[in-house]
């Protein structure tokens, strides 16, 4: 599963589900797919979730089928959340809601 995250202040942000979901609940959402944050929750959310990806308690755990062939190391839930963290944060500045939906 892909999920997409939107807002009218910036581009849209698709990235995958579990990992979606993992950064969804640092943010004190439930995880569910689809959803939104009204605008007033965005804020609150992004400095949650800056929060927990700060205490470095974050790191997702992966099974082993999910491992790559080529041995490279995995990506950072930093990393990842990245793009995320700039769609929050221009939600924030121009005060706007944050959906996202599943895409198949």
């Amino acid at each position: 599963m892909l999920v997409t995250f939107s807002c009218p202040a910036y581009a849209d942000i698709t990235m995958f589900g579990d990992v979606a979901v993992h950064l969804l609940k640092l943010m004190g959402h439930t995880g569910t797919v689809p959803s939104a944050l009204l605008a007033d929750d965005v804020a609150p959310a992004l400095a949650r979730l800056e929060a927990a990806l700060a205490s470095g308690e974050t790191e997702m755990q992966l099974d082993a089928s999910a491992a790559d062939d080529d041995n490279e190391p995995p990506v950072s839930l930093d990393h990842r959340a990245f793009p995320l963290l700039e769609l929050l944060k221009a939600a924030a500045t121009d005060h706007c809601n944050v959906m996202w939906d599943k895409n198949t």
